[in-house]
Protein backbone atom coordinates (compact mmCIF):
# COMPACT_ATOMS: atom_id res chain seq x y z
CA UNK A 1 0.00 0.00 0.00
CA UNK A 2 2.52 2.60 1.09
CA UNK A 3 5.05 1.36 -2.18
CA UNK A 4 2.17 1.88 -4.34
CA UNK A 5 1.20 5.29 -2.76
CA UNK A 6 4.73 6.52 -2.98
CA UNK A 7 5.40 4.70 -6.73
CA UNK A 8 2.10 6.54 -8.18
CA UNK A 9 3.15 10.34 -6.62
CA UNK A 10 7.09 9.94 -8.00
CA UNK A 11 5.55 9.13 -11.24
CA UNK A 12 2.82 12.03 -11.07
CA UNK A 13 5.64 14.29 -9.68
CA UNK A 14 8.51 13.45 -12.56
CA UNK A 15 5.94 14.26 -15.34
CA UNK A 16 6.40 18.09 -13.76
CA UNK A 17 10.01 18.13 -12.32
CA UNK A 18 13.02 16.27 -12.42
CA UNK A 19 13.92 16.33 -8.90
CA UNK A 20 11.39 14.79 -6.99
CA UNK A 21 10.87 13.16 -3.38
CA UNK A 22 7.74 11.62 -1.73
CA UNK A 23 7.48 10.51 1.97
CA UNK A 24 4.76 8.47 2.91
CA UNK A 25 3.98 7.59 6.60
CA UNK A 26 1.58 5.30 8.13
CA UNK A 27 1.08 5.29 11.77
CA UNK A 28 -0.92 3.04 14.17
CA UNK A 29 -1.20 4.21 17.96
CA UNK A 30 -3.45 3.63 21.11
CA UNK A 31 -3.52 6.67 23.22
CA UNK A 32 -4.97 6.68 26.82
CA UNK A 33 -5.56 9.55 29.35
CA UNK A 34 -5.73 9.78 32.89
CA UNK A 35 -7.67 12.55 34.95
CA UNK A 36 -7.54 12.65 38.49
CA UNK A 37 -8.32 8.72 39.61
CA UNK A 38 -10.36 7.78 36.60
CA UNK A 39 -9.33 7.13 33.03
CA UNK A 40 -10.94 9.78 31.02
CA UNK A 41 -10.69 8.30 27.40
CA UNK A 42 -8.94 5.62 25.42
CA UNK A 43 -8.47 6.18 21.21
CA UNK A 44 -7.13 4.13 18.89
CA UNK A 45 -5.80 6.90 15.82
CA UNK A 46 -4.60 5.13 12.41
CA UNK A 47 -3.30 7.81 10.10
CA UNK A 48 -1.41 7.62 6.32
CA UNK A 49 -0.38 10.72 4.84
CA UNK A 50 2.18 11.47 2.06
CA UNK A 51 4.51 14.60 1.88
CA UNK A 52 6.11 15.72 -1.80
CA UNK A 53 8.81 17.71 -2.35
CA UNK A 54 9.93 18.98 -5.52
CA UNK A 55 12.86 21.15 -7.21
CA UNK A 56 12.29 23.27 -10.16
CA UNK A 57 14.70 25.83 -11.17
CA UNK A 58 16.25 25.31 -8.00
CA UNK A 59 13.31 26.34 -5.93
CA UNK A 60 11.67 24.01 -3.70
CA UNK A 61 7.88 23.32 -3.39
CA UNK A 62 6.58 21.00 -0.93
CA UNK A 63 2.33 19.80 -0.48
CA UNK A 64 0.92 17.02 1.91
CA UNK A 65 -2.13 15.57 2.20
CA UNK A 66 -3.49 12.61 3.53
CA UNK A 67 -5.94 11.73 0.73
CA UNK A 68 -3.50 9.08 -0.37
CA UNK A 69 -6.36 6.58 -1.69
CA UNK A 70 -6.97 9.31 -4.79
CA UNK A 71 -4.79 9.80 -8.03
CA UNK A 72 -6.20 12.72 -8.32
CA UNK A 73 -5.82 14.65 -5.05
CA UNK A 74 -2.14 12.98 -5.12
CA UNK A 75 -1.89 14.68 -8.28
CA UNK A 76 -3.41 17.77 -7.44
CA UNK A 77 -0.64 17.65 -4.11
CA UNK A 78 2.10 17.50 -6.65
CA UNK A 79 0.55 20.09 -8.46
CA UNK A 80 0.37 22.20 -5.16
CA UNK A 81 4.22 21.56 -4.47
CA UNK A 82 5.30 22.59 -7.90
CA UNK A 83 3.08 26.11 -7.28
CA UNK A 84 4.74 26.65 -3.90
CA UNK A 85 7.82 26.07 -6.04
CA UNK A 86 7.47 28.55 -8.79
CA UNK A 87 6.58 30.91 -5.52
CA UNK A 88 10.14 30.11 -3.58
CA UNK A 89 13.49 31.60 -4.12
CA UNK A 90 16.40 29.72 -6.01
CA UNK A 91 19.09 28.54 -4.10
CA UNK A 92 21.63 26.32 -4.89
CA UNK A 93 21.54 24.09 -1.89
CA UNK A 94 18.11 22.75 -2.62
CA UNK A 95 19.00 18.78 -3.04
CA UNK A 96 17.54 15.17 -2.28
CA UNK A 97 19.09 12.43 -0.58
CA UNK A 98 21.51 9.77 -3.19
CA UNK A 99 21.02 5.81 -3.02
CA UNK A 100 23.20 4.79 -0.91
CA UNK A 101 23.87 1.62 1.82
CA UNK A 102 21.44 1.52 5.02
CA UNK A 103 22.81 0.30 8.60
CA UNK A 104 20.63 -2.03 10.40
CA UNK A 105 19.59 -0.80 13.68
CA UNK A 106 18.66 -3.55 16.41
CA UNK A 107 16.10 -3.16 18.97
CA UNK A 108 13.52 -0.86 17.36
CA UNK A 109 10.28 -3.26 16.54
CA UNK A 110 8.78 -5.29 19.48
CA UNK A 111 5.84 -7.81 17.57
CA UNK A 112 3.92 -7.01 20.71
CA UNK A 113 2.21 -4.07 18.89
CA UNK A 114 0.53 -6.68 16.33
CA UNK A 115 -1.64 -8.05 18.91
CA UNK A 116 -1.78 -4.85 21.08
CA UNK A 117 -5.43 -4.56 21.97
CA UNK A 118 -6.61 -0.52 23.39
CA UNK A 119 -7.80 -3.18 26.71
CA UNK A 120 -4.17 -3.24 27.45
CA UNK A 121 -3.40 0.18 27.24
CA UNK A 122 -6.81 0.73 29.96
CA UNK A 123 -5.03 -1.65 31.97
CA UNK A 124 -1.68 0.28 32.02
CA UNK A 125 -3.29 3.03 32.98
CA UNK A 126 -5.64 1.83 35.49
CA UNK A 127 -3.05 -0.17 37.27
CA UNK A 128 -0.77 3.36 37.53
CA UNK A 129 -3.54 4.77 39.21
CA UNK A 130 -4.62 1.96 41.50
CA UNK A 131 -0.59 1.59 42.68
CA UNK A 132 -0.81 5.33 43.30
CA UNK A 133 -3.66 5.15 45.68
CA UNK A 134 -1.96 2.76 47.01
CA UNK A 135 1.02 4.74 47.75
CA UNK A 136 -1.29 7.35 49.87
CA UNK A 137 -0.98 9.36 46.80
CA UNK A 138 -3.29 10.95 44.48
CA UNK A 139 -3.50 10.64 40.87
CA UNK A 140 -3.95 14.00 38.57
CA UNK A 141 -2.91 13.62 35.33
CA UNK A 142 -1.06 10.76 33.19
CA UNK A 143 -1.15 8.59 30.33
CA UNK A 144 -0.18 5.73 28.40
CA UNK A 145 0.75 5.63 24.78
CA UNK A 146 1.34 2.82 22.43
CA UNK A 147 2.17 2.79 18.40
CA UNK A 148 4.06 1.56 15.09
CA UNK A 149 5.90 3.73 13.10
CA UNK A 150 6.45 3.40 8.92
CA UNK A 151 7.81 5.56 6.82
CA UNK A 152 8.78 5.14 3.59
CA UNK A 153 10.96 7.41 0.93
CA UNK A 154 11.38 7.44 -3.06
CA UNK A 155 13.39 9.77 -4.93
CA UNK A 156 14.65 10.94 -8.09
CA UNK A 157 17.63 10.01 -7.30
CA UNK A 158 17.36 6.63 -7.05
CA UNK A 159 16.76 6.51 -2.63
CA UNK A 160 14.62 3.92 -1.94
CA UNK A 161 14.61 3.05 1.78
CA UNK A 162 11.61 2.66 4.67
CA UNK A 163 12.08 2.27 8.39
CA UNK A 164 10.06 0.54 10.91
CA UNK A 165 9.87 0.73 14.73
CA UNK A 166 7.41 0.92 17.76
CA UNK A 167 7.26 3.03 21.00
CA UNK A 168 5.61 2.33 24.40
CA UNK A 169 5.28 5.54 27.03
CA UNK A 170 3.77 5.86 30.79
CA UNK A 171 3.37 8.90 32.79
CA UNK A 172 1.67 10.14 35.97
CA UNK A 173 1.77 12.65 37.85
CA UNK A 174 0.67 12.55 41.43
CA UNK A 175 -0.33 14.77 44.72
CA UNK A 176 0.83 14.42 48.24
CA UNK A 177 -0.49 16.04 51.32
CA UNK A 178 1.03 16.76 54.34
CA UNK A 179 -1.63 18.64 56.48
CA UNK A 180 -0.60 21.62 55.59
CA UNK A 181 0.17 21.83 51.80
CA UNK A 182 0.96 19.53 48.88
CA UNK A 183 3.77 18.34 47.31
CA UNK A 184 3.86 17.30 43.49
CA UNK A 185 6.17 14.64 41.69
CA UNK A 186 5.86 12.92 38.13
CA UNK A 187 7.50 9.92 36.53
CA UNK A 188 7.55 8.48 32.93
CA UNK A 189 9.39 5.53 31.16
CA UNK A 190 9.44 4.59 27.65
CA UNK A 191 10.52 2.18 25.52
CA UNK A 192 10.87 0.87 21.74
CA UNK A 193 9.90 -2.29 23.77
CA UNK A 194 6.60 -3.18 25.63
CA UNK A 195 8.98 -3.61 29.14
CA UNK A 196 8.14 -0.38 30.87
CA UNK A 197 6.34 -1.23 34.01
CA UNK A 198 3.02 0.43 35.31
CA UNK A 199 3.66 -0.25 39.18
CA UNK A 200 7.34 1.11 39.18
CA UNK A 201 6.53 4.31 37.34
CA UNK A 202 3.80 4.63 40.07
CA UNK A 203 5.92 3.67 42.62
CA UNK A 204 8.12 6.11 41.81
CA UNK A 205 6.20 9.24 41.22
CA UNK A 206 4.80 8.53 44.96
CA UNK A 207 8.12 8.51 46.72
CA UNK A 208 9.32 11.21 44.83
CA UNK A 209 6.10 13.36 46.31
CA UNK A 210 6.11 11.90 49.74
CA UNK A 211 9.63 12.87 50.37
CA UNK A 212 9.00 16.19 49.25
CA UNK A 213 6.47 16.87 52.09
CA UNK A 214 7.91 19.60 54.28
CA UNK A 215 9.80 21.12 52.80
CA UNK A 216 12.68 23.84 54.28
CA UNK A 217 13.89 26.80 53.44
CA UNK A 218 17.52 27.10 51.58
CA UNK A 219 19.60 30.07 52.19
CA UNK A 220 21.16 31.69 48.74
CA UNK A 221 24.47 31.08 47.34
CA UNK A 222 27.12 29.18 45.56
CA UNK A 223 26.81 25.53 46.05
CA UNK A 224 27.47 21.96 44.42
CA UNK A 225 24.30 20.77 42.24
CA UNK A 226 23.54 17.03 41.47
CA UNK A 227 20.76 17.65 38.16
CA UNK A 228 18.91 14.43 38.19
CA UNK A 229 18.23 12.95 34.19
CA UNK A 230 15.06 15.36 34.09
CA UNK A 231 16.52 18.19 35.45
CA UNK A 232 20.25 17.58 33.27
CA UNK A 233 17.36 16.71 30.45
CA UNK A 234 16.04 19.76 30.57
CA UNK A 235 19.35 22.13 30.53
CA UNK A 236 20.58 20.09 27.65
CA UNK A 237 17.97 21.11 25.56
CA UNK A 238 19.74 24.95 25.15
CA UNK A 239 23.14 23.69 25.07
CA UNK A 240 22.12 21.65 21.91
CA UNK A 241 21.24 24.10 19.96
CA UNK A 242 24.94 25.36 19.79
CA UNK A 243 25.33 22.00 18.26
CA UNK A 244 23.12 22.34 15.38
CA UNK A 245 24.67 23.46 11.97
CA UNK A 246 21.81 25.65 11.18
CA UNK A 247 22.18 27.63 14.31
CA UNK A 248 25.95 27.61 13.37
CA UNK A 249 25.56 29.09 10.04
CA UNK A 250 22.47 31.83 11.27
CA UNK A 251 25.23 33.28 13.39
CA UNK A 252 23.02 31.94 16.64
CA UNK A 253 25.30 28.85 18.05
CA UNK A 254 28.05 30.29 20.87
CA UNK A 255 30.77 27.28 19.06
CA UNK A 256 30.49 28.89 15.21
CA UNK A 257 34.34 29.39 14.97
CA UNK A 258 35.62 27.28 18.20
CA UNK A 259 35.80 24.16 16.10
CA UNK A 260 39.13 22.38 17.37
CA UNK A 261 38.70 24.07 20.49
CA UNK A 262 38.24 22.91 24.32
CA UNK A 263 34.73 24.12 24.51
CA UNK A 264 33.72 21.88 27.89
CA UNK A 265 35.31 19.81 30.39
CA UNK A 266 37.78 17.35 29.18
CA UNK A 267 36.02 14.76 30.43
CA UNK A 268 32.98 15.62 28.77
CA UNK A 269 32.30 13.36 25.47
CA UNK A 270 29.19 13.94 23.40
CA UNK A 271 27.65 11.70 20.31
CA UNK A 272 24.23 11.95 18.23
CA UNK A 273 24.03 8.36 17.75
CA UNK A 274 21.20 7.59 15.20
CA UNK A 275 21.93 3.58 14.82
CA UNK A 276 21.79 3.49 19.01
CA UNK A 277 20.46 -0.03 19.10
CA UNK A 278 17.01 0.37 21.37
CA UNK A 279 17.70 4.17 21.26
CA UNK A 280 14.16 6.02 21.27
CA UNK A 281 15.00 8.09 17.94
CA UNK A 282 17.18 5.34 16.32
CA UNK A 283 16.69 4.38 12.40
CA UNK A 284 18.11 3.54 9.48
CA UNK A 285 16.95 6.56 7.76
CA UNK A 286 17.24 10.25 8.57
CA UNK A 287 13.72 12.13 7.25
CA UNK A 288 15.51 12.92 4.24
CA UNK A 289 16.71 9.38 3.20
CA UNK A 290 20.34 9.86 4.42
CA UNK A 291 22.08 6.93 6.26
CA UNK A 292 21.86 7.62 9.78
CA UNK A 293 25.37 7.07 11.89
CA UNK A 294 27.06 7.27 14.70
CA UNK A 295 28.60 11.27 14.80
CA UNK A 296 31.29 12.41 17.13
CA UNK A 297 30.18 16.14 18.24
CA UNK A 298 32.80 16.86 21.18
CA UNK A 299 35.39 14.52 22.46
CA UNK A 300 37.10 14.96 25.82
CA UNK A 301 36.02 18.53 25.68
CA UNK A 302 37.37 19.44 22.31
CA UNK A 303 34.61 20.22 19.78
CA UNK A 304 34.90 18.02 16.70
CA UNK A 305 31.49 18.66 14.58
CA UNK A 306 27.98 19.92 13.97
CA UNK A 307 25.29 18.21 13.11
CA UNK A 308 23.67 18.50 9.41
CA UNK A 309 20.88 17.45 6.97
CA UNK A 310 21.52 17.57 3.36
CA UNK A 311 20.89 21.38 3.19
CA UNK A 312 23.51 22.96 5.88
CA UNK A 313 25.29 20.13 4.77
CA UNK A 314 26.07 21.55 1.37
CA UNK A 315 26.05 25.22 2.43
CA UNK A 316 29.06 24.11 4.89
CA UNK A 317 30.64 22.06 2.01
CA UNK A 318 30.80 19.03 4.05
CA UNK A 319 28.62 15.87 3.98
CA UNK A 320 25.40 14.85 6.43
CA UNK A 321 25.53 13.72 9.30
CA UNK A 322 21.82 12.19 8.73
CA UNK A 323 20.13 14.57 11.07
CA UNK A 324 16.84 15.85 8.61
CA UNK A 325 14.36 15.49 10.65
CA UNK A 326 11.06 15.34 10.22
CA UNK A 327 8.04 15.72 12.63
CA UNK A 328 6.09 13.98 10.27
CA UNK A 329 4.52 13.70 6.30
CA UNK A 330 3.34 17.03 7.04
CA UNK A 331 6.68 18.60 7.80
CA UNK A 332 9.70 19.29 5.59
CA UNK A 333 13.09 17.79 7.27
CA UNK A 334 14.85 20.37 9.14
CA UNK A 335 18.51 19.78 11.50
CA UNK A 336 17.81 17.79 14.49
CA UNK A 337 18.89 15.31 17.45
CA UNK A 338 18.36 11.80 17.30
CA UNK A 339 20.06 10.27 20.46
CA UNK A 340 22.43 12.84 22.23
CA UNK A 341 24.75 10.56 24.03
CA UNK A 342 26.53 12.52 26.69
CA UNK A 343 29.56 10.70 28.44
CA UNK A 344 32.20 11.55 31.41
CA UNK A 345 35.58 10.48 32.14
CA UNK A 346 35.05 11.42 35.87
CA UNK A 347 32.16 11.00 38.40
CA UNK A 348 31.31 12.77 41.86
CA UNK A 349 28.58 10.85 43.65
CA UNK A 350 26.46 12.27 46.19
CA UNK A 351 28.39 10.88 48.93
CA UNK A 352 30.95 12.97 48.02
CA UNK A 353 28.99 16.27 48.14
CA UNK A 354 29.47 17.73 51.48
CA UNK A 355 27.55 20.59 51.07
CA UNK A 356 24.72 20.84 48.18
CA UNK A 357 21.06 20.33 46.25
CA UNK A 358 20.09 17.38 44.83
CA UNK A 359 17.49 18.52 41.92
CA UNK A 360 15.24 15.64 40.50
CA UNK A 361 13.18 18.48 37.66
CA UNK A 362 13.42 21.77 36.53
CA UNK A 363 10.77 24.23 35.51
CA UNK A 364 11.04 26.98 33.00
CA UNK A 365 14.25 25.57 30.79
CA UNK A 366 12.15 26.46 28.20
CA UNK A 367 12.67 30.25 28.67
CA UNK A 368 16.64 29.65 28.29
CA UNK A 369 18.78 32.27 26.78
CA UNK A 370 19.25 29.57 23.12
CA UNK A 371 22.86 31.54 21.99
CA UNK A 372 23.85 32.69 25.35
CA UNK A 373 23.21 30.07 27.35
CA UNK A 374 22.16 31.62 30.40
CA UNK A 375 19.09 30.20 32.48
CA UNK A 376 17.22 30.63 35.51
CA UNK A 377 14.69 28.18 36.33
CA UNK A 378 12.93 26.76 39.45
CA UNK A 379 14.47 23.51 41.12
CA UNK A 380 11.32 21.34 41.17
CA UNK A 381 11.85 18.49 44.32
CA UNK A 382 15.18 19.28 45.17
CA UNK A 383 16.66 18.44 48.32
CA UNK A 384 19.45 19.64 50.63
CA UNK A 385 22.41 17.46 50.32
CA UNK A 386 24.92 17.31 53.87
CA UNK A 387 28.02 15.32 54.29
CA UNK A 388 26.73 13.18 51.43
CA UNK A 389 23.43 12.41 52.29
CA UNK A 390 19.94 14.01 51.77
CA UNK A 391 19.44 15.99 54.27
CA UNK A 392 15.60 17.61 53.62
CA UNK A 393 13.32 18.55 51.30
CA UNK A 394 13.52 22.11 49.76
CA UNK A 395 10.53 24.03 50.01
CA UNK A 396 11.32 26.73 47.25
CA UNK A 397 14.66 27.33 45.11
CA UNK A 398 15.47 28.69 41.86
CA UNK A 399 19.10 27.75 39.94
CA UNK A 400 20.46 29.96 37.69
CA UNK A 401 23.70 30.44 35.36
CA UNK A 402 25.23 29.18 32.27
CA UNK A 403 25.33 26.28 30.67
CA UNK A 404 28.26 26.61 28.71
CA UNK A 405 30.46 27.78 31.46
CA UNK A 406 28.72 24.96 33.75
CA UNK A 407 29.60 22.09 31.63
CA UNK A 408 33.07 23.53 32.07
CA UNK A 409 32.90 22.26 35.66
CA UNK A 410 30.97 19.33 35.17
CA UNK A 411 31.17 15.54 35.69
CA UNK A 412 28.56 12.70 36.16
CA UNK A 413 27.24 11.91 39.06
CA UNK A 414 26.12 8.84 38.79
CA UNK A 415 27.47 5.36 36.59
CA UNK A 416 23.89 4.57 35.06
CA UNK A 417 22.57 6.38 32.05
CA UNK A 418 18.64 6.99 31.36
CA UNK A 419 17.24 8.07 28.09
CA UNK A 420 14.71 11.36 28.29
CA UNK A 421 13.71 12.41 24.74
CA UNK A 422 16.76 12.26 22.69
CA UNK A 423 19.04 12.33 25.62
CA UNK A 424 21.46 9.52 27.01
CA UNK A 425 22.52 10.74 30.41
CA UNK A 426 23.61 10.23 33.90
CA UNK A 427 23.03 12.04 36.48
CA UNK A 428 25.46 15.56 36.18
CA UNK A 429 27.32 16.95 39.07
CA UNK A 430 28.15 20.59 38.87
CA UNK A 431 30.28 22.70 41.10
CA UNK A 432 29.22 25.84 42.28
CA UNK A 433 25.93 26.77 40.42
CA UNK A 434 23.74 29.64 42.03
CA UNK A 435 21.37 28.13 44.26
CA UNK A 436 18.51 31.29 45.31
CA UNK A 437 16.40 30.52 47.97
Amino acid sequence: MMYEVANKTLDIALKHAENAEIYVEREESVDVDIKNDKVDFAKEVISLGVGVRVIIDGKMGFAHTTNTGSTEELGRTVERAVFNAHSNVADENFSFAAKAKYPSVKGLYDRKIEAFEIEEAVNFAQTMINTVSDQKCQPTSGGFAAGSYKSLLLNSEGADCQDISTGFAGYISVNAEDGEAVSTAHESDSSTHFDVNPETIAQKACQVALDSRGGKSIDTGDLMVILDYDAAAGLLSTFSNALNADNVQRGRSLFADKLGEEVVSSSLSIYDDGTLENGLNSSNIDGEGTPTQKTTLIEKGVLKNFLYDIYTSRKGGVESTGNGMRGSYADIPSVGMSNFIVEFGSINELSEVENGIFVRDVLGAHTANPISGDFSVEAMNAFKVKNGEIAYPVKKAMISGNIFQSLKKASAASKTSKQRGPFVIPQIFIQNMRVVG
